[in-house]
This record gives structure tokens, sequence and C-alpha cells, in this order.
């Protein structure tokens, strides 16, 4: 397969799988420590128009889902690309930033969780995909 080729469809399955990822920690999340009263969470007006309710604990989830999917659409991309692989983790993780960007402007939530999000989920989490997905076995 002509390598340009694969490494498209290498960041593709790193974005579809560490969105994959993204949704099942949310989900699973969600459905262990809960959401406030009233709060629907497959409904982005509930949350935003309960934000006011959460506890920092409900923040845990939606941390961990980016996180763990940026570092798995990182690694997919890394460990299966075919030429440079820094650059193919960091296309992957800089639609998932944007992807966060995006939520922090559409989401009101505290600022905090916005700057801990935006600076810790990302681009230190691409990296850390990039190095385990160039470690050899």
């Amino acid at each position: 397969m002509n390598p340009t080729i694969k490494n498209i469809l290498v960041v593709i399955a790193g974005l579809f799988i560490g969105s994959v990822v993204n949704m099942l920690i949310i989900i699973g999340g969600t459905s262990i420590l809960g959401l406030p009263e009233g709060i629907e969470s497959n409904s982005v007006e509930s949350i935003k128009n309960g934000i006011h309710l959460f506890e920092p604990k409900h923040f845990l989830t939606p941390f961990l889902a980016h996180v763990i999917g940026t570092l798995t659409g990182a690694f997919i991309a890394t460990k299966y690309g075919v030429s440079k692989k820094m650059v193919l983790a960091m296309i992957v993780g800089g639609l998932f930033l944007l992807g966060g960007i995006s939520n922090s402007f559409s989401i009101p939530a505290p600022i905090w969780f916005n700057l801990l999000d935006l600076v810790v989920a990302y681009i230190p989490m691409t990296y850390l995909g990039y190095k385990l997905g160039t470690k050899e076995n």
C-alpha cells in the first residue's frame, strides 16, 4: 500500500479509536459516578444549563476520557504509521485539542477544569502516546 495512503488511514484510525475510547469512558464514568439530578449526559443543553450543579468529581470522567482518548489515538497513529510518526501523532492530538477548545467554548465549565484539560489532556498525552508507540518491544 502507498505509504501516504497508509499514514492517512492510520490517522483516521487513531481519531476513530481514540474517540471510541473517549465515549466509552464518558458512558462508563457517568454510570459509575452519576451526574447531578436532572442532568442528561447525552444533551449538551442539559449539561450547559446544569453545569452549576457539578461537583469536582463530575469533571473526573471527561478529564480521563480526554486524556486516555488522546493517548490512545496518538499511540495508534505512531505505532502503525509508516513514516513521520511524530507528525501523525501530532495531527491526531491537535485535532483532539481542537475538540477540547471547542468544548471549552460550548460548555461553561469552571476555568480550573478548562485549564487543566487543555494543558494536560492533549499535547502531553500526544507526546506520551508517541513515546509509547515508538518504544521497542
